[in-house]
């Protein structure tokens, strides 16, 4: 019987609900790919047709949430927002869209950005990567930064996101109101290291084309 197209993402839906439910309820350690498939009524050989690992399947649900976020974050900017503001506002908004799982976050981003994923898990968070990092060029492109933006400034935000991602999962602090300074702090460390030269090199550049 042919498949349809509403059924497969029926289904990919409800294994993201319940691996969402069980990552909470038993951890994300102790909550496996079959227990995943038995909660959503499917075959565990089905449920690798859709996600080829629970790396795969966390990813999912922090892409499906943060691409929501991202819809809010255009839909509230007021267009006067420094550089700094925008990015706080794009990270923190993202943040709260995952906010119900963050008792797994910890460990699953983890296993989905480690360097040192194993080869046939790697990749999973690829795509949450390059999502994120068009979206913060993209905003440094609109306050001058020229684009494409050097490999190092797009590592250097990459790395600072991933500190503040990590380090608001396990945040304890009421409503996370450590993660909001050290977001602050850091956004301002990377516009004086990161941002700052690579305006310098755009204008340079703009002087020299003249």
């Amino acid at each position: 019987m042919r498949i349809t197209a509403e059924a497969k993402t029926a289904t990919r839906q409800r294994i993201l609900t319940v691996a969402g439910r069980l990552f909470q309820k038993q951890g994300w350690e102790n909550a496996t790919t079959r227990d995943i498939a038995e909660a959503a009524g499917i075959a565990n050989g089905t449920l690798f047709n859709y996600f080829k690992s629970k790396e795969a399947i966390a990813a999912a649900l922090i892409e499906d949430a943060t691409a929501g976020a991202m819809t809010e974050f255009s839909r509230r900017r007021a267009g006067q927002e420094s550089l700094e503001e925008d990015l706080f506002a794009l990270i923190w908004t993202g943040l709260k869209s995952v906010r119900e799982f963050r008792p797994f976050l910890a460990p699953a981003a983890e296993a989905i950005f480690s360097p040192l994923a194993q080869p046939a898990r790697e990749g999973v968070g690829d795509r949450l990567r390059i999502l994120h990092l068009e979206a913060a060029e993209r905003i440094m492109a609109e306050h001058g930064v020229a684009r494409p933006l050097p490999p190092v400034v797009l590592q250097l935000y990459w790395t600072l996101y991933l500190g503040v991602f990590a380090f608001w999962a396990a945040d304890e602090s009421p409503h996370q109101e450590d993660t909001l300074a050290l977001l602050d702090r850091s956004l301002k460390l990377f516009a004086a290291a990161g941002i700052s030269p690579a305006l310098e090199e755009g204008e340079n550049h703009g002087r020299k084309s003249e």
